[in-house]
């Protein structure tokens, strides 16, 4: 069955699938294109499960699969579902992604202020230098007014607003990167350890064969995610006496200064989600 991606034709849809009564609905997102489709079913009670297109393509590669049409698509995604046993995911909530976007536009905007900033160093001429600066200006009023939107957009939410208060409790981690991590990771507090790590792409990935055992690395997980968490990561390993002494016993064992700091941000992000299923705040216990 062929529909175009647009509300009018969800009803249509719906009546069919409900035909079908089928386990679960598997799909690839496709920006923001997706969401509507998404809700509607989520609305109408009918089980869905979004995979990661990278994921589902190396599906079909593995199946021996290299064509990519819509019907072969949706074919391998229906194989997929049916062979990985695929669970169904909750909705998110609108407020998560009303703040996606606020989070996704406040990135460009600091993107481009750097590229901006960067510019600026190499002008010579008056009028590029005052269109420049007067640029500059335009977006840190445009960073702040995001900024407030978004501060205010979790603070009217009693969830997320409790959320926040124990993300900031953590030291090193300010309300920038709460926010992050309250947009990019919103099932933080119902997952698991090792799916926190995952899911952050700070899980290492070990490498064996026979005998020879390579290197560990990260890979995959939510970028953004694991960008945000850098500094805060650093500022953790000087001022957070627990990850303090992390960083300094994986530094004294021989570990490289960047390897120590991804252990870090781990334990940051396994700390934060920890602290949330407790729903309570970060406390300074020093040991007796």
């Amino acid at each position: 069955m062929r529909i175009q991606n647009r509300k009018g034709s969800f009803p249509k849809l719906i009546r069919w699938l409900r035909k079908l009564e089928p386990e679960i609905v598997v799909f690839e997102p496709t920006g923001s294109y997706h969401r509507a489709f998404e809700q509607a079913l989520h609305t109408a009670g009918i089980p869905v499960c979004k995979v990661n297109p990278l994921y589902a393509r190396r599906f079909s590669q593995s199946a021996g699969v290299l064509a990519k049409t819509d019907r072969v698509d949706a074919a391998m995604l229906a194989r997929m579902g049916f062979a990985l046993d695929l669970e169904p995911q909750q909705p998110q909530r609108e407020l998560v992604a009303i703040l996606r976007e606020l989070a996704m536009f406040r990135r460009g905007l600091v993107k481009e202020r750097t590229a901006t900033l960067n510019r600026q160093k190499v002008l010579t001429h008056p009028l590029l230098r005052r269109q420049c600066a007067a640029q500059l200006r335009q977006i840190e009023r445009q960073v702040k007014q995001l900024d407030a939107e978004i501060r205010n957009t979790v603070e009217a939410d009693r969830q997320l607003k409790r959320q926040k208060e124990i993300l900031i409790s953590i030291p090193g981690i300010s309300d920038v990167t709460a926010f992050t991590v309250l947009v990019e990771m919103p099932e933080i507090g119902t997952l698991s350890s090792p799916q926190v790590a995952s899911l952050a792409g700070l899980a290492p990935m070990t490498r064996e064969s026979g005998k020879w055992k390579g290197k560990s690395f990260i890979q995959g997980g939510r970028a953004v995610l694991r960008h945000a968490l850098y500094m805060p990561a650093l500022v953790a390993s000087r001022h957070n006496p627990d990850l303090r002494a992390l960083y300094e016993r994986l530094v004294a064992a021989g570990k490289p200064a960047k390897v120590a700091i991804t252990a870090v941000m781990r334990k940051l992000i396994v700390l934060a989600n920890v602290l949330i299923k407790a729903d309570r705040p970060w406390e300074n216990r020093p040991a007796l």
